[in-house]
């Protein structure tokens, strides 16, 4: 593959990394949030309990002024749970088009041999061809599980959201039952 298969390997070893970050922080995250929420005592080493913690900064707020805190709460915790997964997903767009552009780079290659040497070895050509085409494969195996390992990343980070929404939801009814 040349130069552009060993840059593709070196993107998708990179991505990888940073898809294996994400799964693991995910996970603990998840489980410390799962814990908070059979927990009545707030902990502020996971995403909801630093939601929850606004509710008790904010004892006597109104309804509204609550639910401002707790959705400024819900956006601090975003970026920290989508960290890094636009970069996985940038890799597995870029990482076949790296490929393609290594086939026709292989291609252009081939031809300019052709053109100084003829056609007199079909072994050469096929050679080389081939050659060019690893590289398309190698931008596919990388792509395919990155779009993968973003989707499930995406969907676990949204899911932890859609928690520390529906728990500030939660708390927004019970002050509003108060009154």
């Amino acid at each position: 593959g040349g130069v552009v298969g060993y840059i593709i390997l070196i993107v998708g070893a990179f991505g990888l990394l940073l898809a294996l970050e994400r799964l693991v922080t995910l996970s603990l995250i998840r489980m410390k949030v799962n814990k908070q929420l059979k927990s009545k005592e707030v902990n502020t080493n996971n995403p909801l309990g630093r939601v929850l913690k606004v509710r008790d900064e904010h004892p006597d707020a109104d309804v509204e002024a609550l639910e401002l805190h707790l959705t400024e709460a819900i956006l601090g915790e975003v970026p920290k749970l989508g960290r890094n997964l636009t970069i996985i997903k940038i890799i597995s767009v870029v990482a076949p088009l790296m490929g393609l552009l290594g086939t026709v780079t292989g291609m252009i290659n081939t031809f300019q041999a052709i053109t100084l040497f003829g056609t007199g070895d079909p072994k050469l050509m096929a050679g080389g061809i081939s050659t060019a085409l690893v590289t398309t494969v190698l931008g596919l195996v990388v792509a395919i599980p990155m779009t993968l390992l973003y989707a499930m990343l995406n969907t676990r980070s949204k899911n932890i959201v859609y928690i520390l929404q529906e728990q500030a939801s939660g708390v927004i009814a019970e002050r509003a039952e108060r009154g």
